[in-house]
């Protein structure tokens, strides 16, 4: 059980930890591996960054999940949070990852925030890393919820920081551990 791969990325906003997971997730499934679970890619107008979307890796759906238009009452810094779209595409990708036998790892893109505001969500993370299954999540630099405490402080996961001088050289740094730990592929 020990030897299942559990990584933790993290780093400052925009540092690059969604596109250092999509390298990985990408070169794992050039080798064979069925990946599924959710993203949370940015929406960027103008080159300013105006929302998220959260989108199911496997079957490419998406939904905007926070914008600065959005007038919700759940806000993080200038965006609203839809926190029903989060719950009808990542919660079920992230869940349909974990049961379905033909996916071998779960990813989580991110644990921060915004995707904390929803209850499910939150659950739906702790039953991903309680799986027997390999997972690589992204998480939230600065911030201290109790879930990002819970993950940061479980002592089966590898946590490793995405910095402007490494994230050329740390998507294959996690590449080789994923893939030492990996059961083979028959």
């Amino acid at each position: 059980m020990d030897d299942i791969p559990k990584i933790g990325i993290t780093g400052m906003p925009g540092v690059g930890k969604t596109d250092t997971l999509i390298k990985i997730i990408k070169s794992l499934e050039e080798h064979g591996y069925v990946v599924g679970g959710m993203l949370t890619e940015p929406i960027v107008e103008k080159q300013k960054r105006v929302g998220f979307y959260v989108t199911d890796w496997q079957t490419k759906e998406r939904e905007v999940f926070a914008h600065v238009d959005f007038e919700t009452k759940e806000k993080v810094g200038k965006y609203g949070v839809d926190i029903s779209a989060l719950e009808r595409t990542g919660v079920p990708a992230i869940e349909k990852a974990i049961t379905d036998e033909n996916v071998n790892i779960i990813v989580i893109d991110e644990i921060g925030k915004m995707e904390m505001l929803s209850e499910k969500f939150c659950e739906m993370v702790i039953e991903a890393l309680d799986s027997d299954k390999p997972i690589m999540v992204t998480l939230h630099k600065k911030s201290r919820t109790p879930l990002l405490q819970d993950v940061r402080r479980r002592d089966d996961i590898r946590i490793l920081e995405v910095t402007p001088v490494n994230r050329n050289l740390l998507p294959y740094k996690i590449e080789k551990i994923m893939e030492e730990k990996l059961p083979p592929l028959f």
